[in-house]
Protein backbone atom coordinates (compact mmCIF):
# COMPACT_ATOMS: atom_id res chain seq x y z
CA UNK A 1 0.00 0.00 0.00
CA UNK A 2 1.00 3.25 -0.62
CA UNK A 3 2.59 5.32 2.19
CA UNK A 4 -0.41 8.20 1.27
CA UNK A 5 -2.97 5.49 0.59
CA UNK A 6 -1.52 4.15 4.30
CA UNK A 7 -2.16 8.10 6.32
CA UNK A 8 -5.17 8.32 4.74
CA UNK A 9 -6.36 5.19 6.06
CA UNK A 10 -5.03 5.46 9.87
CA UNK A 11 -7.16 7.19 12.10
CA UNK A 12 -5.56 10.43 13.34
CA UNK A 13 -5.69 11.45 17.10
CA UNK A 14 -4.11 15.20 16.70
CA UNK A 15 -2.24 17.10 13.93
CA UNK A 16 1.50 16.60 13.10
CA UNK A 17 2.23 13.65 15.58
CA UNK A 18 5.62 11.23 14.80
CA UNK A 19 3.90 8.02 13.76
CA UNK A 20 1.22 8.96 11.90
CA UNK A 21 0.45 6.11 9.26
CA UNK A 22 2.39 3.79 11.13
CA UNK A 23 0.35 0.71 11.68
CA UNK A 24 0.63 -1.78 15.35
CA UNK A 25 -0.77 -5.11 15.25
CA UNK A 26 -1.09 -5.34 18.83
CA UNK A 27 -1.66 -9.03 20.58
CA UNK A 28 -1.04 -7.41 23.96
CA UNK A 29 -2.85 -8.05 27.74
CA UNK A 30 -3.37 -7.09 31.00
CA UNK A 31 -0.53 -4.06 31.02
CA UNK A 32 3.66 -4.60 30.02
CA UNK A 33 2.23 -5.10 26.45
CA UNK A 34 -0.41 -2.53 26.17
CA UNK A 35 1.17 0.24 28.25
CA UNK A 36 3.95 -0.53 24.90
CA UNK A 37 1.23 -0.09 22.31
CA UNK A 38 -0.19 2.81 24.23
CA UNK A 39 3.04 4.81 23.68
CA UNK A 40 3.27 3.83 20.36
CA UNK A 41 -0.54 5.17 20.00
CA UNK A 42 0.09 8.37 21.99
CA UNK A 43 2.45 9.00 19.11
CA UNK A 44 -0.14 8.97 16.45
CA UNK A 45 0.21 5.13 15.33
CA UNK A 46 -2.76 3.63 14.28
CA UNK A 47 -2.94 0.66 16.97
CA UNK A 48 -5.40 -2.52 16.30
CA UNK A 49 -6.32 -4.68 19.56
CA UNK A 50 -6.28 -7.69 19.02
CA UNK A 51 -8.83 -10.02 21.26
CA UNK A 52 -10.50 -13.02 21.28
CA UNK A 53 -14.21 -11.55 20.77
CA UNK A 54 -16.18 -12.79 23.74
CA UNK A 55 -13.55 -12.52 26.81
CA UNK A 56 -10.72 -9.47 25.20
CA UNK A 57 -8.49 -8.71 27.79
CA UNK A 58 -8.71 -9.98 31.35
CA UNK A 59 -8.20 -6.24 32.22
CA UNK A 60 -11.58 -5.94 31.55
CA UNK A 61 -12.69 -8.51 33.71
CA UNK A 62 -11.11 -7.08 36.77
CA UNK A 63 -13.59 -6.39 39.74
CA UNK A 64 -14.93 -3.09 39.88
CA UNK A 65 -14.53 -1.43 43.22
CA UNK A 66 -18.01 0.57 44.58
CA UNK A 67 -19.91 2.81 43.01
CA UNK A 68 -18.88 1.77 39.18
CA UNK A 69 -21.00 -0.87 37.18
CA UNK A 70 -19.83 -4.39 35.13
CA UNK A 71 -19.28 -1.51 31.87
CA UNK A 72 -16.60 0.06 33.75
CA UNK A 73 -13.45 -0.96 32.65
CA UNK A 74 -11.25 1.10 34.93
CA UNK A 75 -8.36 -1.11 34.76
CA UNK A 76 -8.57 -1.56 30.97
CA UNK A 77 -9.33 2.06 30.48
CA UNK A 78 -5.67 2.88 32.41
CA UNK A 79 -3.26 1.47 29.69
CA UNK A 80 -5.89 1.45 26.52
CA UNK A 81 -6.61 4.90 25.28
CA UNK A 82 -6.11 5.75 21.76
CA UNK A 83 -6.51 1.98 20.32
CA UNK A 84 -9.25 0.44 18.07
CA UNK A 85 -10.51 -2.80 19.30
CA UNK A 86 -10.87 -6.04 16.73
CA UNK A 87 -12.01 -8.92 17.99
CA UNK A 88 -10.76 -12.02 16.25
CA UNK A 89 -10.15 -15.79 17.38
CA UNK A 90 -6.94 -17.02 16.17
CA UNK A 91 -7.78 -20.27 16.99
CA UNK A 92 -10.56 -20.19 14.04
CA UNK A 93 -8.77 -20.52 10.60
CA UNK A 94 -10.77 -17.72 9.01
CA UNK A 95 -9.93 -15.39 11.79
CA UNK A 96 -5.48 -16.29 11.41
CA UNK A 97 -6.06 -16.51 7.81
CA UNK A 98 -7.55 -12.21 8.52
CA UNK A 99 -4.92 -11.94 11.29
CA UNK A 100 -2.06 -12.78 8.50
CA UNK A 101 -3.66 -10.20 6.19
CA UNK A 102 -3.36 -7.83 8.80
CA UNK A 103 0.02 -8.22 9.59
CA UNK A 104 1.33 -7.79 6.26
CA UNK A 105 0.01 -4.48 6.29
CA UNK A 106 1.50 -3.68 9.33
CA UNK A 107 4.37 -1.85 10.12
CA UNK A 108 4.97 -3.15 14.01
CA UNK A 109 3.58 -5.90 15.82
CA UNK A 110 3.88 -6.29 19.83
CA UNK A 111 2.88 -9.59 21.67
CA UNK A 112 2.93 -10.77 25.29
CA UNK A 113 1.96 -14.30 25.37
CA UNK A 114 4.05 -16.34 26.87
CA UNK A 115 7.12 -17.67 24.88
CA UNK A 116 6.20 -20.53 22.38
CA UNK A 117 2.60 -19.47 22.17
CA UNK A 118 3.13 -17.31 18.81
CA UNK A 119 4.81 -20.08 17.32
CA UNK A 120 1.85 -22.27 18.04
CA UNK A 121 -0.41 -20.32 16.89
CA UNK A 122 1.52 -19.38 13.34
CA UNK A 123 1.98 -16.21 14.21
CA UNK A 124 5.76 -16.79 15.23
CA UNK A 125 9.04 -14.31 13.82
CA UNK A 126 10.33 -16.34 11.39
CA UNK A 127 6.86 -17.04 9.47
CA UNK A 128 5.07 -13.55 9.62
CA UNK A 129 8.48 -11.74 8.59
CA UNK A 130 8.79 -14.09 5.62
CA UNK A 131 5.68 -12.10 4.35
CA UNK A 132 6.15 -8.71 5.52
CA UNK A 133 10.46 -8.22 5.75
CA UNK A 134 9.92 -4.83 7.05
CA UNK A 135 7.96 -5.62 10.13
CA UNK A 136 9.35 -5.08 13.65
CA UNK A 137 8.19 -7.26 15.72
CA UNK A 138 8.66 -6.80 19.94
CA UNK A 139 7.73 -10.11 22.17
CA UNK A 140 7.68 -8.50 25.63
CA UNK A 141 7.85 -11.70 28.29
CA UNK A 142 8.78 -12.44 31.78
CA UNK A 143 12.03 -13.59 31.42
CA UNK A 144 12.69 -13.19 27.69
CA UNK A 145 12.28 -16.22 25.03
CA UNK A 146 15.23 -18.32 25.52
CA UNK A 147 17.27 -19.26 28.79
CA UNK A 148 16.26 -21.60 31.61
CA UNK A 149 13.45 -19.66 33.04
CA UNK A 150 11.98 -19.27 29.83
CA UNK A 151 8.65 -20.91 30.46
CA UNK A 152 8.59 -19.43 34.39
CA UNK A 153 5.23 -17.99 34.96
CA UNK A 154 5.84 -14.03 35.49
CA UNK A 155 3.34 -10.88 36.98
CA UNK A 156 4.72 -7.96 38.73
CA UNK A 157 5.24 -8.63 41.70
CA UNK A 158 7.22 -11.82 40.87
CA UNK A 159 9.74 -9.77 38.63
CA UNK A 160 10.06 -7.33 41.46
CA UNK A 161 11.31 -10.20 43.89
CA UNK A 162 13.34 -11.49 41.57
CA UNK A 163 15.42 -8.51 40.25
CA UNK A 164 15.90 -7.24 43.99
CA UNK A 165 14.31 -4.48 44.65
CA UNK A 166 11.53 -5.81 47.10
CA UNK A 167 14.80 -6.32 48.92
CA UNK A 168 16.15 -3.14 49.10
CA UNK A 169 12.70 -1.60 50.01
CA UNK A 170 11.18 -1.54 53.80
CA UNK A 171 12.34 -0.61 56.94
CA UNK A 172 15.58 -1.75 58.48
CA UNK A 173 13.59 -4.15 60.33
CA UNK A 174 10.83 -4.99 58.29
CA UNK A 175 9.50 -7.23 55.62
CA UNK A 176 11.31 -6.69 51.95
CA UNK A 177 8.83 -4.70 50.40
CA UNK A 178 6.58 -3.92 47.22
CA UNK A 179 6.32 -0.75 45.64
CA UNK A 180 3.04 0.05 45.46
CA UNK A 181 2.55 0.15 41.60
CA UNK A 182 3.51 -2.24 38.46
CA UNK A 183 6.32 -0.77 37.64
CA UNK A 184 7.96 -3.85 36.12
CA UNK A 185 5.47 -4.23 33.88
CA UNK A 186 5.09 -0.48 32.71
CA UNK A 187 9.14 -0.40 32.60
CA UNK A 188 8.88 -3.38 30.45
CA UNK A 189 6.52 -1.41 27.95
CA UNK A 190 9.04 1.21 28.01
CA UNK A 191 11.66 -0.35 26.97
CA UNK A 192 9.75 -2.10 24.07
CA UNK A 193 8.52 1.32 22.66
CA UNK A 194 11.84 2.88 22.67
CA UNK A 195 13.38 -0.31 20.99
CA UNK A 196 10.42 -0.50 18.75
CA UNK A 197 10.50 2.94 17.69
CA UNK A 198 14.17 2.74 17.20
CA UNK A 199 13.97 -0.35 15.09
CA UNK A 200 11.25 1.06 13.01
CA UNK A 201 13.72 3.95 12.11
CA UNK A 202 16.33 1.35 10.73
CA UNK A 203 13.41 -0.20 8.89
CA UNK A 204 12.30 2.44 6.95
CA UNK A 205 16.12 2.97 6.10
CA UNK A 206 16.94 -0.24 5.02
CA UNK A 207 13.82 -2.02 4.40
CA UNK A 208 14.31 -4.59 7.04
CA UNK A 209 12.62 -5.33 9.94
CA UNK A 210 13.50 -6.65 13.53
CA UNK A 211 13.07 -9.09 15.75
CA UNK A 212 13.21 -7.86 19.22
CA UNK A 213 13.05 -9.75 22.59
CA UNK A 214 12.22 -8.00 25.57
CA UNK A 215 12.76 -9.82 29.00
CA UNK A 216 10.30 -7.64 31.84
CA UNK A 217 13.77 -9.46 34.73
CA UNK A 218 16.14 -7.44 32.75
CA UNK A 219 14.29 -4.23 31.89
CA UNK A 220 14.26 -4.07 35.65
CA UNK A 221 17.87 -4.70 36.25
CA UNK A 222 18.24 -2.17 33.82
CA UNK A 223 16.46 0.50 35.44
CA UNK A 224 17.92 -0.98 39.14
CA UNK A 225 21.54 -0.43 37.35
CA UNK A 226 22.20 3.04 38.71
CA UNK A 227 21.80 2.23 42.60
CA UNK A 228 23.56 -1.31 41.72
CA UNK A 229 27.21 0.12 42.09
CA UNK A 230 27.88 -1.81 45.55
CA UNK A 231 26.82 -4.81 44.41
CA UNK A 232 28.20 -4.55 41.04
CA UNK A 233 31.54 -3.68 41.68
CA UNK A 234 32.02 -4.31 45.62
CA UNK A 235 29.48 -7.91 45.57
CA UNK A 236 27.79 -6.12 48.93
CA UNK A 237 23.82 -6.01 49.27
CA UNK A 238 22.47 -2.63 50.31
CA UNK A 239 20.76 -2.68 53.49
CA UNK A 240 16.94 -1.50 53.53
CA UNK A 241 16.94 2.50 54.91
CA UNK A 242 12.82 2.68 54.92
CA UNK A 243 12.28 6.17 53.42
CA UNK A 244 15.82 6.93 54.45
CA UNK A 245 18.96 7.77 51.82
CA UNK A 246 21.72 5.24 52.97
CA UNK A 247 24.39 8.22 51.57
CA UNK A 248 22.85 11.11 52.58
CA UNK A 249 21.14 13.00 55.85
CA UNK A 250 19.05 14.37 56.91
CA UNK A 251 17.12 12.21 54.07
CA UNK A 252 13.40 11.16 54.88
CA UNK A 253 9.89 11.46 55.30
CA UNK A 254 8.70 13.34 58.56
CA UNK A 255 5.45 13.44 60.09
CA UNK A 256 4.37 16.49 60.24
CA UNK A 257 1.70 18.09 63.08
CA UNK A 258 -1.22 17.61 60.80
CA UNK A 259 -0.63 14.11 60.39
CA UNK A 260 1.22 14.26 56.67
CA UNK A 261 4.57 13.68 55.18
CA UNK A 262 6.80 15.69 54.12
CA UNK A 263 9.76 14.09 52.44
CA UNK A 264 13.18 16.08 52.29
CA UNK A 265 16.83 15.26 50.86
CA UNK A 266 19.55 17.66 51.63
CA UNK A 267 21.00 16.68 48.87
CA UNK A 268 25.04 18.11 49.56
CA UNK A 269 26.73 20.27 51.17
CA UNK A 270 25.48 23.33 49.90
CA UNK A 271 21.93 22.44 50.97
CA UNK A 272 23.05 22.03 54.87
CA UNK A 273 22.92 25.67 55.90
CA UNK A 274 19.51 26.35 53.96
CA UNK A 275 17.98 23.05 55.89
CA UNK A 276 19.38 24.48 59.06
CA UNK A 277 18.01 27.89 58.94
CA UNK A 278 14.56 26.09 57.35
CA UNK A 279 14.19 24.15 60.80
CA UNK A 280 15.66 27.14 63.14
CA UNK A 281 19.37 25.58 63.97
CA UNK A 282 22.13 27.47 63.10
CA UNK A 283 23.39 26.26 65.60
CA UNK A 284 24.28 22.64 64.12
CA UNK A 285 26.35 24.54 62.06
CA UNK A 286 28.71 25.55 64.32
CA UNK A 287 29.21 21.13 64.89
CA UNK A 288 31.93 20.38 62.54
CA UNK A 289 31.21 16.98 63.31
CA UNK A 290 27.73 17.62 60.68
CA UNK A 291 29.73 20.15 58.42
CA UNK A 292 30.34 17.60 55.83
CA UNK A 293 27.89 14.82 54.21
CA UNK A 294 30.11 12.12 55.62
CA UNK A 295 29.81 13.22 59.17
CA UNK A 296 26.02 13.89 59.05
CA UNK A 297 25.36 9.98 57.72
CA UNK A 298 28.25 8.68 60.65
CA UNK A 299 25.43 10.66 63.22
CA UNK A 300 22.32 9.68 61.32
CA UNK A 301 20.35 8.10 64.27
CA UNK A 302 20.73 11.68 66.35
CA UNK A 303 19.65 14.06 63.08
CA UNK A 304 17.03 11.78 62.10
CA UNK A 305 15.50 11.88 65.29
CA UNK A 306 16.29 15.87 65.94
CA UNK A 307 14.76 16.56 62.22
CA UNK A 308 11.81 14.15 63.38
CA UNK A 309 11.03 16.08 66.43
CA UNK A 310 11.18 19.41 64.96
CA UNK A 311 9.04 18.58 62.01
CA UNK A 312 6.24 17.45 64.09
CA UNK A 313 5.83 20.86 66.15
CA UNK A 314 4.08 22.15 62.55
CA UNK A 315 1.96 21.51 59.90
CA UNK A 316 2.73 20.13 56.69
CA UNK A 317 1.48 23.18 54.47
CA UNK A 318 3.95 25.64 57.24
CA UNK A 319 6.61 23.32 56.29
CA UNK A 320 6.14 23.55 52.75
CA UNK A 321 6.19 27.28 52.97
CA UNK A 322 9.74 27.31 55.11
CA UNK A 323 10.95 24.91 53.03
CA UNK A 324 10.38 26.24 49.66
CA UNK A 325 11.53 29.83 50.76
CA UNK A 326 15.17 28.63 51.57
CA UNK A 327 15.16 26.00 48.34
CA UNK A 328 15.41 22.86 50.42
CA UNK A 329 14.47 20.11 48.21
CA UNK A 330 11.05 18.70 49.59
CA UNK A 331 7.42 17.41 48.87
CA UNK A 332 4.56 16.80 51.09
CA UNK A 333 3.47 12.60 50.49
CA UNK A 334 1.19 13.24 48.42
CA UNK A 335 -1.84 10.44 47.68
CA UNK A 336 -2.92 9.21 44.58
CA UNK A 337 -5.87 11.39 44.54
CA UNK A 338 -3.45 14.04 45.67
CA UNK A 339 -0.76 13.60 43.07
CA UNK A 340 -3.43 14.26 39.72
CA UNK A 341 -4.35 17.72 41.19
CA UNK A 342 -1.37 18.95 42.08
CA UNK A 343 -1.06 22.56 39.98
CA UNK A 344 1.68 21.42 38.11
CA UNK A 345 0.04 18.64 36.88
CA UNK A 346 -3.27 20.54 35.86
CA UNK A 347 -1.29 23.55 34.20
CA UNK A 348 0.73 20.91 31.84
CA UNK A 349 -2.91 19.04 31.01
CA UNK A 350 -1.47 15.48 31.91
CA UNK A 351 -4.53 14.07 33.47
CA UNK A 352 -7.07 14.36 30.15
CA UNK A 353 -10.89 13.90 30.10
CA UNK A 354 -12.49 11.57 26.96
CA UNK A 355 -15.63 10.53 26.59
CA UNK A 356 -16.18 6.71 26.47
CA UNK A 357 -19.28 4.72 24.84
CA UNK A 358 -20.01 3.03 27.65
CA UNK A 359 -19.02 4.57 30.64
CA UNK A 360 -19.35 8.58 30.02
CA UNK A 361 -16.73 10.82 30.71
CA UNK A 362 -13.59 9.33 31.97
CA UNK A 363 -10.13 10.39 32.96
CA UNK A 364 -7.10 8.65 31.79
CA UNK A 365 -3.16 9.85 32.29
CA UNK A 366 -1.90 10.97 29.12
CA UNK A 367 1.19 10.78 27.88
CA UNK A 368 4.02 12.44 29.94
CA UNK A 369 5.43 14.44 26.95
CA UNK A 370 4.49 18.06 25.71
CA UNK A 371 5.96 18.28 21.79
CA UNK A 372 5.83 21.68 20.47
CA UNK A 373 3.59 22.14 17.17
CA UNK A 374 1.93 19.11 17.95
CA UNK A 375 -1.30 18.90 19.34
CA UNK A 376 -2.90 14.95 20.53
CA UNK A 377 -6.16 14.44 21.57
CA UNK A 378 -6.42 10.78 23.01
CA UNK A 379 -9.13 8.44 22.46
CA UNK A 380 -11.37 6.76 24.42
CA UNK A 381 -10.59 3.00 24.95
CA UNK A 382 -12.19 1.17 22.87
CA UNK A 383 -15.17 -1.07 24.06
CA UNK A 384 -14.12 -5.17 23.43
CA UNK A 385 -14.79 -5.71 19.53
CA UNK A 386 -15.94 -2.00 18.65
CA UNK A 387 -13.96 -1.70 15.58
CA UNK A 388 -13.33 -4.98 14.01
CA UNK A 389 -15.88 -3.78 10.98
CA UNK A 390 -13.83 -0.36 10.49
CA UNK A 391 -10.58 -2.05 10.71
CA UNK A 392 -10.97 -4.85 8.09
CA UNK A 393 -12.29 -2.04 5.56
CA UNK A 394 -9.72 -0.04 6.41
CA UNK A 395 -6.46 -1.87 6.48
CA UNK A 396 -8.22 -5.12 4.20
CA UNK A 397 -10.57 -3.37 1.90
CA UNK A 398 -13.11 -5.71 2.58
CA UNK A 399 -16.43 -4.63 1.38
CA UNK A 400 -19.90 -4.52 3.49
CA UNK A 401 -20.54 -7.95 2.83
CA UNK A 402 -17.90 -9.84 3.47
CA UNK A 403 -17.29 -8.05 6.46
CA UNK A 404 -20.60 -9.51 7.54
CA UNK A 405 -20.48 -12.45 6.89
CA UNK A 406 -16.72 -12.84 8.58
CA UNK A 407 -17.94 -10.89 12.11
CA UNK A 408 -21.57 -12.62 11.68
CA UNK A 409 -21.94 -13.84 15.85
CA UNK A 410 -18.16 -12.65 16.96
CA UNK A 411 -18.94 -9.06 17.49
CA UNK A 412 -21.41 -9.63 21.09
CA UNK A 413 -18.96 -9.77 24.03
CA UNK A 414 -19.79 -11.92 26.49
CA UNK A 415 -21.60 -10.55 29.55
CA UNK A 416 -19.20 -9.51 32.54
CA UNK A 417 -19.90 -9.99 36.16
CA UNK A 418 -19.67 -7.12 38.56
CA UNK A 419 -18.14 -9.49 40.91
CA UNK A 420 -14.29 -8.82 42.16
CA UNK A 421 -12.08 -11.51 41.43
Amino acid sequence: MAEAERKGAARSLGSNLPLEGVRVFDLTRVIAGPYCSMMLADLGADVIKIEEPRHGDELRWVGRYKGRAAHDEDYFYASNRSKRSVGLNLKDPEHLGAALELIVRSDILVENFSPGVMERLGLGWKKVSEVNPKLVYCSISGFGQQGPARSRLALDPIIQAVSGIMSATGEPDGAPMQVGAPIADVISGMFGAYTVIAALYAARETGRGRYIDISMQDAMLAVLGPRMGEALQAGRNPARHGNGNPMRVPANSYKASDGKYVAIIVQNDNHWPAFCKAIDRLDLLEAPEYAKMSGRVKHRAFLDELVRKVFARRSSDTWAQILAANRVPFAVVNSYIDALADEQVRYRGLVREVVHSASGKIRVVGPPWIMPDTHLEPAAPPRLGEHTREALKEWLGWDEERVARFTNGNEQSAVRADASN
